[in-house]
C-alpha cells in the first residue's frame, strides 16, 4: 500500500510538469509492474543456483521519481529515489539470460527505499547547429549544440551511457531478457541493484561520438555494497558511428571494458576443490587481477515503424563474473515494429533471439558443483548453449499508461541440456508522466 500511494503521488506531481520546455527543472515518475510465471519443466536433480523446476510465479514493482534541476548555463543535478518490491524467478537465479530485467539480486517482500541514482552533468557547447533537448526523465527542457562535450558524475548506472539500444533497452517497455536489453557478456560494474559510483565523459562531434567512463567495482563479486574510492574499478571506452543507409540514421557502437579487482579464477577454484576433496569455490582463490571484455552494437531503422538490433560480445572467461551475470560469448538479433499498419501507431511488437555461451573453464567449475552469481546446478554432465527466443507486444492503452504481454522460451537454462526447456510468460504494465 505504501508503494502504491508513493506512487500516486509521484505520477501527480509529475501530471503538473510534464511537457513543460521553460523551467529550469524537471519532475517526472514512473511505475512498472511485472508478473512473471513458468509451468513445470524436466529437471533431473538442482542445485544451489538453480531454477525451481516447479509452476512458480513472482512480481515485481518499482516507481521512481526522476528529480532535475538546471543549476547554471549547461549544469544540472539529478536525483532519482525509487522504491522497490517484490522478487525475480527462483529469487533472480538459475538462468543466466535472466528473464527479467526488472528483478534485483535483492528480493524483498514489503517494499523499500532506495535512492539509485544523484549525479551531476555538465555539457560544453562546441559548435554547429543548435538541438532542442526536451523535458523528460533525467533531462530539464533546453538546447545543445551539436558538437559538445558532456561530463557525467556521481551515482548512475553503467548502462545510462554505454551500450543503449533504441529497440532493445528498456525492460519497462520492449525486451525484457537480461541478455536482450544489454550485452550479455558486458560485466559492467554495478551493486546489486544495477548502479555504481563513477563518472564519464562523451564528445560529440559531426557523425561520430567517443564515450569514456569510470567506475566503483562492488567490494566483493555481486555485493550490495559498492567500493568508493576506485580501489577496485571498471574503466569502459565506446565509439559511436552514425551513418545513413536506407535513407535512415542508424548507429554502431564499439564497446571495450576492463575490470580491475579482486576476482577468482575458474581453473584455480578447480584445482583447489579437487586437493581438498571439497566442492569449487572462486571466493576462495580470489586475488587482484583484471578481466577485460567488448562488444559491439548495431541499430538500424529500416523504414519508419520497423527497426533492427544486434548485439555480440565477449569476456575473458578464465575468471568469474564479477558483477553481471554468467555470459562468456553473447550474440543476439531482433527486430521491432510500431503498429502503425494495424491502426494502432504507439503500440510495438518485438521479436529477438540470444544464444549464450561460457568457456571451458567455467563449464569444468560448474560440472564440479561449483555456483556463480546466478546459477550452478550442482552438475553440468551436458553442457550446450542457452538459447532464448523472446517475443512482446507492447499497447498504449493512454497516453501514460501501457500494458504488455511477455513470452520467452530457454532452452538449456544454466547451459544445462539436462534441464529444460522452460516457458517463461509474463504481464507488464508501465506507467510514466
Amino acid at each position: 500500500m505504501r508503494a502504491v500511494l508513493a506512487s500516486i503521488l509521484i505520477v501527480a506531481l509529475s501530471a503538473g510538469v510534464a511537457g513543460a520546455d521553460t523551467f529550469d527543472w524537471s519532475v517526472h515518475g514512473q511505475l512498472t509492474f511485472v508478473d512473471q510465471y513458468h509451468p513445470a519443466f524436466r529437471s533431473p536433480y538442482q542445485g544451489g543456483n538453480s531454477l525451481s523446476p516447479k509452476s512458480v510465479g513472482d512480481e515485481t514493482f518499482d516507481a521512481t521519481a526522476f528529480l532535475g534541476l538546471r543549476l547554471w548555463d549547461g549544469g544540472e543535478i539529478y536525483a532519482d529515489p525509487e522504491i522497490d518490491q517484490g522478487f525475480g524467478l527462483s529469487n533472480t537465479l538459475g538462468v543466466a539470460g535472466f528473464p527479467s530485467g526488472e528483478a534485483y539480486k535483492v528480493g524483498k517482500v514489503d517494499p523499500y527505499f532506495r535512492l539509485q541514482r544523484l549525479f551531476f552533468r555538465q555539457s560544453f557547447d562546441l559548435g554547429g547547429d543548435s538541438q532542442k533537448l526536451d523535458d523528460g526523465q533525467n533531462q530539464v527542457a533546453g538546447a545543445r549544440s551539436a558538437d559538445n562535450l558532456v561530463i557525467t558524475a556521481g551515482k548512475m548506472s553503467v548502462t545510462d551511457v554505454f551500450d543503449t539500444n533504441s529497440y532493445s533497452h528498456d525492460p519497462k517497455g520492449d525486451y525484457l531478457n537480461w541478455s536482450l536489453i544489454d550485452a550479455g557478456a558486458f560485466d559492467y560494474a554495478a551493486d546489486a541493484w544495477g548502479y555504481s559510483y563513477g563518472v564519464t565523459a562523451e564528445l560529440t562531434k559531426d557523425w561520430w561520438t567517443l564515450r569514456t567512463g569510470l567506475f566503483d567495482l562492488s567490494r566483493v563479486p555481486n555485493s550490495t555494497q559498492l567500493e568508493t574510492d576506485f580501489s577496485q574499478f571498471e574503466v569502459a571506452v565506446e565509439g559511436e558511428a552514425r551513418h545513413d543507409l536506407f535513407g535512415r540514421e542508424g548507429k554502431i557502437k564499439l564497446l571495450a571494458f576492463v575490470n580491475r579487482g579482486r576476482m577468482g579464477g575458474y581453473r584455480d577454484a578447480v584445482a583447489l576443490g579437487e586437493a581438498t576433496g571439497t566442492v569449487p569455490d572462486t571466493a576462495l582463490v580470489r586475488r587482484y587481477a583484471s578481466r577485460p571484455g567488448g562488444s559491439i552494437d548495431i541499430e538500424q531503422p529500416l523504414s519508419d515503424d520497423l527497426g533492427l538490433f544486434s548485439r555480440a560480445s565477449l569476456d575473458d572467461g578464465s575468471k568469474e563474473a564479477y558483477e553481471f551475470t554468467e555470459i562468456n560469448r553473447s550474440i543476439s538479433l531482433g527486430l521491432s515494429l510500431k503498429g502503425a499498419d494495424w491502426g494502432r501507431k504507439d503500440d510495438t511488437v518485438g521479436a529477438a533471439a540470444v544464444v549464450n555461451a561460457i568457456s571451458d573453464s567455467a563449464q569444468a567449475y560448474f560440472a564440479a558443483g561449483g555456483l556463480g552469481i546466478l546459477i550452478g546446478d550442482g552438475r553440468l554432465p551436458h553442457y550446450g548453449t542457452e538459447d532464448i527466443l523472446e517475443t512482446y507486444y507492447n499497447a498504449s492503452v493512454t497516453s501514460w499508461l501501457n500494458a504488455g504481454a511477455d513470452y520467452q522460451l530457454i532452452v538449456n537454462p544454466a547451459y544445462n541440456r539436462d534441464r529444460g526447456p522452460v516457458s517463461v510468460l509474463a504481464l507488464r504494465l508501465h506507467a510514466q508522466m
